[in-house]
């Protein structure tokens, strides 16, 4: 028999369920800024960014369960181990930014996971359901604008930067990341980088601004892909957030 206490206890779960779940994710509306998960919160420790979007936005090209998994497991556990490094190290009050940016001053926990947090938050934030819908008017699916023109500039068209990115990341050998950068002269390079390092890091050998990032690392997909890595770099293409790519292309 239900009493009037289970039927409330019920009812503030369930609403704690919901102010959960909320924190998990923002919208395309109220969008976290990539920014503020390079600084750490008040107490000194990082924390887990929300999604821009639920996560079975993505479906059918990246399933809920690789995203719930790949978000609540694998970042949190890069943000948690990260936050311990340097609580064991005494390190308080760095940026995310410097602390890659620096990184060969550091431990390799240090390293790798603040890689990790910085990879995945800037991942998340270059997807968005029906990332197509900020396009070129004559070509589908890509970038307009300053982004366009650099890419076409240095690649001829977004056909052949496609084929050259989708290369890289199908040439990552293990885990890693392939990166589309703004170089030291100001120029789109495609790149890639093992493991969690990436192009603003002292120590990797592709140095530039991030543009794009695509996460090579089996869990991002294989839920999903099984082996099939160019399926899932394929089926990227479809949710690549362009607009976002080109705020970090122009420095917005």
């Amino acid at each position: 028999m239900t009493t009037r206490r289970d039927f409330f206890k019920k009812g503030i779960l369930a609403g704690a369920g919901i102010v959960i779940l909320s924190k998990s994710f923002g919208s395309e509306n109220n969008p976290i800024d990539f920014a503020e998960t390079l600084t750490p919160a008040a107490d000194g420790d990082f924390t887990l960014p929300p999604l821009p979007y639920a996560y079975d936005a993505l479906e059918p090209f990246i399933d809920k369960q690789t995203m719930e998994i790949h978000h609540t497991k694998h970042h949190q556990a890069y943000v948690d181990k990260l936050n311990k490094a340097l609580a064991d190290a005494k390190i308080t009050g760095v940026s995310l930014d410097d602390l890659c940016k620096n990184v060969s001053k550091y431990s390799t926990a240090i390293k790798n996971n603040a890689g990790g947090h910085y990879n995945h938050s800037l991942f998340w934030k270059l997807m968005k359901p029906n990332g197509g819908s900020v396009l070129s008017p004559t070509v589908p699916n890509s970038p307009s604008g300053k982004l366009g023109d650099a890419i076409n500039s240095t690649y001829t068209s977004f056909d052949n930067f496609k084929i050259k990115f989708s290369e890289t990341a199908m040439k990552v050998f293990g885990s890693g990341w392939a990166w589309l950068v703004i170089n030291h002269d100001g120029k789109p390079e495609i790149g890639s980088s093992p493991n969690q390092d990436n192009p603003i890091m002292d120590t990797s050998e592709l140095k530039g601004t991030p543009v794009l990032a695509l996460d090579i690392w089996e869990h991002a997909y294989y839920l999903k892909y099984q082996n099939k890595r160019a399926d899932y770099i394929a089926n990227w293409w479809n949710i690549v957030n362009w607009a976002e790519a080109g705020k970090h292309f122009e420095g917005k």
